[in-house]
């Protein structure tokens, strides 16, 4: 048998580099780059300062959906300010009992102030899902 390859840290798992907006930045400008990128959420920075996160959620539920114009609305009008954040080297269920406990799908992660990724939820299921099926075999 191999070495033990189990994803146990953030770093395992999560998707490298961040997909930032300006907080002056349009919801229509989040979502295009949503799009492009195929996420659904982006980190909403003000220089390397993250200072909130916005999903395609927040878009449809705390913008369209209360009638606000996408193109003159801001991202940091209806981003989640202040979000939670995981370190890349804390452990995986760290950053499930944070999601779980918040109610939250996706997490930036952050080293020495800076954002370096983003964890899903999706990312850990998996990454124990891999793990469950090595574990059968």
């Amino acid at each position: 048998m191999g070495p033990d390859v189990r994803a146990e840290l953030v770093r395992d798992v999560m998707t490298p580099g961040v997909v930032a907006v300006r907080p002056d930045a349009s919801l229509v400008e989040a979502a295009r780059l949503m799009r492009a990128q195929d996420i659904g959420g982006v980190v909403v920075a003000d220089g390397q300062e993250v200072v909130g996160v916005l999903t395609d959620r927040d878009i449809a539920v705390r913008a369209v959906a209360e009638g606000l114009d996408p193109q003159t609305v801001s991202a940091r009008s209806v981003c989640t300010p202040d979000p939670l954040v995981v370190g890349p080297h804390d452990p995986l269920g760290a950053a499930a009992a944070l999601m779980r406990e918040h109610a939250v799908r996706r997490l930036p992660v952050v080293e020495d102030g800076l954002p370096v990724g983003m964890v899903s939820l999706s990312d850990l299921a998996d990454a124990w899902e891999a793990d469950s099926a090595d574990s059968a075999r």
